[in-house]
């Protein structure tokens, strides 16, 4: 509906500041206000956002940044030094089941 990308960020805040709350009330969680939010404004619906994809992809980009810096942020290093070995072995394994999953599809 519209090209401004600042017009679609100001859209994005004001349905999470809308969406979280009412969820929340509802006993749901944040993220579940969000993806509703997400499924209401998004072109499926009323198609206030999403419909050129190139902004989207911004707004998708800057979110898996902010959520890899929280990550970082509660990281504590001598828990993962002390998961080193269930993570490196649960996680060869997933890449051993899945490399056997997809070359029994091929």
């Amino acid at each position: 509906m519209t090209d401004s990308v600042l017009a679609q960020a100001f859209i994005y805040l004001c349905a999470a500041t809308i969406f979280v709350p009412i969820a929340k009330r509802l006993g749901l969680g944040a993220v579940l206000g969000y993806l509703i939010a997400g499924v209401i404004i998004g072109p499926f619906a009323l198609g206030l956002v999403g419909t050129e994809g190139h902004h989207v992809m911004h707004f998708a980009e800057f979110g898996v940044v902010m959520m890899l810096f929280l990550v970082g942020l509660e990281l504590r290093p001598a828990l993962l030094w002390q998961l080193r070995q269930p993570i490196l072995g649960l996680g060869g394994l997933q890449v051993a089941v899945t490399a056997a999953a997809v070359g029994g599809a091929a």
